[in-house]
């Protein structure tokens, strides 16, 4: 199968980057050929502005794609992400030419502003199959009401061209994107439920009762919860013994963050996969604060592939991978004594590696990279076949 991957990076990688990464690498080591299209914001300056303008529909964008495909003639073409420099004349560009899209949802961005559903602390749905223009008057995307507005007339002019009923089918990665999208408008028949795959890190060298050290991955931005966490270690420091929390990641709090920091608490920034692995293999457990409603979880899974389990703000993607490990391992979001209490209870060593156990035969059994693979290729096929019955359904239905 000859798959056209569609990705406009982020300008701090993350989860997003790294799915439409792996699954590319799966494809081209099942024998599939992937041809990749990557789009780049530019940091700032004018050409961050001209590219920005163009967010709504870039017409260069659409004339390169009907190229590219009438050069390349792919069986299927996979869009992750259009914001902002490829931009929705992506997909408009794609069904000039015949060819089936698949879209992953990784974020809100076709029904919000700033593709997070989340605002001053909370989530916020006030544009949910709404029109999106109360995101100018709050200035959703980076502060700026003149940004935001770019961003809700792309929303807007999208779902008035009727850009996304172009897509095929629409993965996503939890039942909790899927129903929110449904609650939008968007057609459920259209949307299959597929969690992402990740790599297996091998076994541990021992149990993750026996390790000392909590973990936290992520982007380190108010919605991630991290402000909740650091607080509640502070007040469960004393029951915590010699546990130290060591926080993976960067953003715009770091600063903050690292200032108000209680003891035996460190930050490393981003760091490889490779280290992030080790993190993994030789940590406690992974602690996930997060405040809004996040996608999937990534890093939750890959947790479990390491054999730990997750703690985890009971709230849309992670609650419905780290519940699976019990009720006691979720916690309320934003919470701050429910956490402390919560982080207490990582002091029961064997508890700890009985629930890392679970996890991983969670892992083995869900969200390893072959069953991944499959789904991926299922719902493809499941793209083409729909494609191919609609387009001789409109042949049949000319008089």
């Amino acid at each position: 199968m000859r798959v056209l991957q569609i990705h406009n990076r982020y300008a701090t990688p993350g989860g997003e980057d790294r799915v439409a990464d792996d699954e590319a690498a799966l494809l081209a080591a099942a024998g599939h050929e992937v041809v990749r299209v990557r789009g780049d914001n530019p940091g700032g300056g004018a050409a961050a502005v001209a590219t920005l303008a163009g967010a709504v529909w870039n017409p260069r964008r659409f004339h390169d794609i009907r190229a590219l495909v009438r050069a390349d003639r792919p069986d299927v073409a996979h869009v992750h992400n259009t914001w902002f420099g490829l931009s929705p004349s992506t997909v408009d560009a794609l069904h000039a030419e015949g060819v089936p899209v698949v879209m992953t949802l990784h974020n809100y961005r076709l029904l919000c502003a700033n593709g997070l559903l989340y605002r001053d602390g909370a989530p916020c749905t006030d544009c949910l199959g709404a029109k999106p223009w109360p995101a100018v008057t709050h200035r959703c995307y980076r502060g700026s009401a003149a940004q935001s507005a770019v961003a809700a007339a792309t929303i807007a002019a999208s779902r008035h061209r009727g850009t996304w009923r172009r897509v095929t089918r629409f993965i996503a990665p939890s039942e909790s994107i899927k129903a929110i999208h449904v609650d939008a408008g968007f057609d459920p028949a259209r949307i299959i439920v597929k969690p992402h795959g990740v790599p297996d890190p091998g076994p541990r060298p021992t149990p993750p009762g026996h390790s000392s050290t909590v973990l936290s991955v992520g982007r380190l931005s108010a919605e991630k919860g991290l402000e909740t966490l650091l607080a509640a270690w502070r007040t469960a420091a004393t029951s915590l013994g010699d546990q130290k929390l060591v926080i993976v990641g960067d953003g715009p709090l770091r600063q903050r963050l690292e200032q108000n920091a209680p003891p035996r608490t460190s930050f490393t920034g981003w760091v490889s996969p490779a280290r992030l692995s080790e993190l993994m293999l030789s940590s406690r457990a992974l602690v996930f604060p997060t405040r809004w409603y996040e996608t999937f979880g990534r890093v939750a899974v890959e947790a479990m592939a390491a054999g730990m389990p997750v703690l985890a703000s009971d709230i849309s993607g992670p609650a419905e991978i780290a519940g699976r490990l019990g009720p006691e391992w979720l916690v309320p979001p934003g919470d701050e004594q429910a956490w402390a209490t919560a982080l207490g209870r990582l002091t029961d060593g064997p508890s700890i590696t009985a629930a890392g156990a679970k996890g991983r035969a969670i892992f083995e059994r869900e969200y390893g990279e072959a069953g991944g693979l499959r789904a991926l290729l299922d719902a493809y096929s499941e793209a083409t076949t729909a494609a191919r019955a609609k387009t001789q359904w409109t042949k049949g239905s000319r008089p």
